[in-house]
């Protein structure tokens, strides 16, 4: 028989050959979506803004192929004309403020400003003119010692305002506070501070008259979306702050989490904020009534859990004069949806799109620019441009995609089922995506029923998305069948499903990935005998807890995993250095449920992969593992990678990830031949 895949010599597209399908058994299918393709389509977007005076799109990609390095792309200025590097050599755009960043950049007019990788300064660029090389705008301390994010504008004193996270006294647990950077281009100075006292701060955002400033912030020991407060401060003629007003977060008998404040071009100030019923929604500030009310209720999120800064969940449509229609993302029963709320006629319109999960929106002429994704579409920038109802698109266009060779693959792609599953606890469900083996070449004898690798997402505040991720596929094309869990603790459910994860990670998330297994197997769909589990961050403390206290699981992957809750809690950065107490509780909780303390109850084979530069999970956690599973005796390796940080960001380094776990699967349970030509690395006690 000849080969299975057939390409057409005047086209780059694959061609599915029609004959019939080959018998093999599942794992060991050949598939055209290999580890190069993954990781080469693992370039990120870091957020984006619009250059006004030419209409055209400015965003932040991360690309592995240039080792994470982080650049700033300028739309191109016709069609079929390729986009062009805004960022030099030598400069990578990145802020590692609260360790996570976001909102590196910002843009007024073709003045850019920008945080660099390598020395957290701020730079000053300009884009219209011809020598564009960036000039620091801060003080050099020796090192990335002073980092700044999420920074905005204010033209009324030449000024830029940001928060900056000051580590100079304490590099473990540094100083954050808002403060205003001079514009003027003389000496370069120390920034002024304008608002201090908190632990944490976001979002400040100047009014259109730069008369108010409003901003979020929160302390110690919540997270963001635990309990957090919106102010506004009133600018002095000097430019200080000389009275404040908390809009939000204040009342002790509401419980709420403000986030996202925007001015709209009247000076009335909106936010989102989850006081009704436990949702993130859309609210107003009437200043002169002191009084806060919704402008659209709905149990539907419209923002996402604060991990990093910059996020912009909603926005005005520019072509309305009245401020009175506001384009909008909300996440409802695990699907994104754009929407268009008309504030007169209470109104909340969708807007029809094929993204399934969007992210990010910022208005344009007549039309929305929106980051978001489906299950046949990757991570993309699109444009949407609106009719005169402001409801429906009258077209749709991609202008950027973390892959744009998804196309050529399609018939290989495994389509989400978004799953409901019954929990451990009485009458209560919890949510995954599953997606089923699919190659259209092959097929597995009626006898056989294929592997299932589960994968347990990070944060552990965070969420499954059910979009297009080519990692995903890359098992399920060889004929793996693969579930993306929203354990209780999840976002995108509102606060009472995301907080049923305080004082119980470890047991909630544990249970529910077993559930959802079980739930699987009672249903026919995969074999129980060839389950395995594999997890980043979080998501691989939730895979190695599972591995030591359960047993439903035969092996389990753990990338840059939690092994170790009170090592973990005594040297986390600030961001999260209480984090960890709130999910889990007392010091005997945290031995309890560390996995490091248990090795004896490890009984299948692991693998390890750890960046050597992680600040978030160190190093030390995943060698005690090793060693403690290679003294007892079972099947174990660990892969340390020098230069990388808390998630790897080179192309070989996620390339090899991916293979080696797909090898150590298939060698260790799967009782399969892997397609690929991989060498394998050396397994401990494995024969």
């Amino acid at each position: 028989m000849g080969s299975p895949l057939a390409s057409s010599s005047s086209s780059s597209v694959v061609v599915v050959a029609a004959t019939a399908k080959i018998t093999a058994p599942y794992g060991s299918w050949k598939s055209p979506i290999t580890a190069d393709l993954v990781s080469g389509s693992e370039k990120r977007l870091e957020g984006f803004s619009l250059l006004h005076s030419q209409n055209r799109l400015i965003w932040l990609e991360s690309r592995p192929s240039e080792s994470g390095r982080s650049v700033l792309v300028r739309e191109a200025e016709k069609p079929g004309d390729e986009p062009t590097d805004i960022t030099p050599r030598g400069f990578s755009v990145q802020s590692t403020a609260q360790e996570y960043g976001g909102g590196a950049f910002a843009l007024s007019g073709f003045t850019l400003i920008f945080s660099n990788f390598e020395d957290q300064r701020l730079y000053k660029q300009f884009l219209s003119s011809n020598d564009s090389t960036p000039v620091p705008l801060t003080l050099d301390y020796g090192g990335p010692v002073v980092r700044y994010a999420d920074g905005v504008f204010d033209s009324h004193f030449n000024r830029y305002i940001s928060v900056r996270e000051d580590h100079r006294g304490n590099s473990v647990h540094p100083t954050t506070e808002i403060v205003s950077v001079d514009l003027s281009g003389e000496n370069i100075q120390e920034p002024k501070v304008l608002v201090s006292g908190s632990d944490f701060y976001a979002f400040p955002r100047m009014d259109p008259k730069g008369e108010r400033l409003a901003w979020i912030e929160w302390s110690h020991p919540n997270m963001h979306w635990d309990k957090a407060e919106l102010w506004v401060g009133y600018i002095s003629e000097n430019g200080d702050i000389y009275k404040r007003i908390c809009v939000a977060g204040a009342d002790t008998s509401i419980v709420e989490s403000p986030s996202e404040p925007k001015w709209s071009s009247k000076g009335e100030l909106f936010f989102v904020t989850d006081r009704n019923k436990g949702f993130w929604n859309i609210h107003k500030w009437i200043e002169e009534r002191s009084e806060v009310r919704a402008v659209y209720s709905l149990d539907a999120e419209f923002t996402r859990a604060l991990w990093v800064f910059g996020s912009s969940s909603y926005d005005f449509i520019q072509s309305n004069e009245q401020t009175n229609v506001l384009a909008c993302s909300y996440r409802q029963n695990g699907r994104s949806y754009l929407g268009v709320i008309d504030q007169v006629q209470n109104s909340l319109s969708a807007v029809d799109v094929p993204f399934t999960y969007i992210t990010n929106i910022i208005s344009g002429d007549n039309c929305l620019y929106i980051e978001g994704a489906s299950a046949t579409h990757p991570l993309s920038l699109a444009k949407v441009v609106l009719n005169d109802q402001k409801s429906n698109p009258v077209n749709f266009q991609i202008i950027w995609s973390c892959s744009s060779e998804t196309d050529k693959y399609k018939s290989y792609f495994s389509s989400p089922k978004l799953i409901e599953f019954p929990t451990d606890v009485a009458g209560q469900n919890a949510y995954a995506y599953f997606y089923p083996p699919c190659n259209p070449h092959y097929q597995a004898s009626q006898e056989e029923k294929p592997p299932l690798l589960l994968e347990s997402h990070g944060g552990p505040t965070d969420e499954a998305h059910g979009i297009l991720n080519l990692n995903i596929q890359y098992w399920t094309s060889r004929g793996w069948s693969f579930v993306d869990v929203n354990y209780g603790g999840s976002t995108g459910y509102g606060r009472e499903y995301r907080e049923r994860l305080l004082g119980s990670w470890g047991i909630v998330d544990v249970n529910d990935c077993c559930s959802c297994v079980k739930y699987l197997v009672d249903d026919g769909k995969v074999d129980g005998e060839r389950i395995c589990i594999t997890g980043c961050s979080a998501g691989g403390y939730t895979t190695l807890a599972s591995l030591a206290f359960r047993e439903t699981f035969k092996a389990g992957a753990s990338l840059f995993g939690i092994a170790d809750l009170n090592s973990l809690r005594a040297e986390m950065h600030k961001f999260e250095s209480h984090y960890i107490s709130n999910l889990v509780g007392s010091e005997e909780a945290l031995f309890e449920r560390s996995p490091i303390n248990f090795v004896d109850k490890f009984s299948c084979p692991i693998i390890l992969f750890q960046g050597l530069e992680d600040k978030v999970v160190q190093p030390e956690q995943a060698r005690k593992i090793y060693m403690a599973l290679k003294k007892k005796g079972l099947p174990v390796a660990l892969v340390e990678y020098e230069g990388e940080p808390h998630g790897f960001r080179k192309a070989d380094n996620i390339k090899f990830t991916l293979e080696q776990q797909m090898v150590f699967f298939a060698r260790t349970v799967g009782h399969f031949t892997v397609a690929d030509e991989i060498v394998p690395i050396q397994v401990d006690n494995f024969d």
